[in-house]
């Protein structure tokens, strides 16, 4: 049985997969650039699940280490799925030090609330309230 590991090291981060699984397989980061990538692994607290010492999960945390966290980016290849990984790298994440005392920890999914429900995740009590600003056409024009 191979044992999975989880840790916040970014350099042990296969950067080649994130890119490869971000903007090719993923639904949310489609067209990412490599260097948009880098610049929010550098500006992030990362996590990969590694088994064997071969990535197979990630996820990103993009956070003011006191008040607030934003979840995101967060997958396990789709050949490791339904083995427990992304309950221990969800696990991992809420356990992590800087991310312990926060008012408000959000995300946004499409793919697994059933998962992040079982973390105390729950939709937005005023959905109202949020507003965002989005350019679902960022990565595809020229820079």
């Amino acid at each position: 049985m191979q044992t999975l590991t989880i840790s916040d090291d970014k350099a042990a981060l296969d950067l080649d997969l994130l890119h490869r699984f971000l903007s090719q397989e993923s639904s949310w980061a489609r067209g990412l650039p490599r260097a948009t990538m880098e610049r929010s692994i550098a500006n992030s607290l990362c996590f990969g699940a590694y088994l064997e010492g071969e990535q197979i999960g990630f996820a990103r945390v993009v956070t003011d280490g006191a008040s607030f966290a934003y979840l995101c980016d967060v997958f396990v290849l789709a050949e490791h799925r339904g083995r427990g990984h992304s309950k221990a790298l969800m696990r991992a994440v809420l356990a992590h030090p800087q991310l312990q005392g926060l008012r408000r920890f959000m995300l946004a999914t499409s793919t697994a609330p059933w998962l992040y429900a079982q973390f105390g995740f729950t939709p937005v009590a005023k959905p109202e309230a949020l507003m965002e600003r989005l350019d679902r056409d960022v990565y595809s024009r020229p820079a």
